[in-house]
């Protein structure tokens, strides 16, 4: 069956029974990268991206229920050559370490700052379920509170 949906605004269609994870269409089928296996449960989040706007974790979603949706993986973030603001937060704030969870770490907090501008510590904690095994965790918060700085200056200037 061929199962058709848009990536970083682009259609595509996939042919296959369905159940094949969202993670290896990206990869295996798309060529696109950024996104990461990790665990293969759903658990770490390093495969996290929006579907719809809303982050998933794209190791244990099957295509059959994207179908007609929108994907967008950490390369639609921002087109070529530049940064959204969550990006340039984690270069200004040295979140990586290994940086293997980031691009679903970034994707997480895009989400979330779509939806609260403001986060406090209690939403980022609660928004942001990712792994990080290096521990970058307070560098994370920091750049996502950069971000909606950022954010917030370009909406009020």
């Amino acid at each position: 069956m061929s199962i058709s949906f848009t990536v970083n605004g682009q259609p595509v269609s996939v042919d296959d029974d369905g159940e094949m994870p969202l993670l290896w269409a990206i990869r295996d089928e798309m060529h696109l990268m950024g996104t990461k296996f990790g665990c293969g449960i759903g658990s770490c989040g390093a495969c996290t991206v929006m579907v719809d706007g809303v982050p998933t974790r794209s190791c244990i979603t099957p295509i059959e229920t994207v179908a007609g949706e929108n994907i967008t993986t950490i390369e639609g973030l921002a087109p070529a050559g530049s940064q959204t603001a969550v990006q340039a937060a984690w270069v200004a704030e040295q979140v990586p370490q290994c940086g293997y969870c980031q691009s679903g770490m970034i994707m997480a907090a895009t989400a979330l700052l779509a939806s609260n501008p403001n986060p406090s510590d209690d939403d980022i904690d609660a928004a942001l379920t990712n792994i990080c095994r290096c521990g970058s965790y307070p560098r994370i918060r920091k750049a996502i509170k950069r971000a909606a700085s950022a954010v917030g200056e370009t909406a009020n200037g």
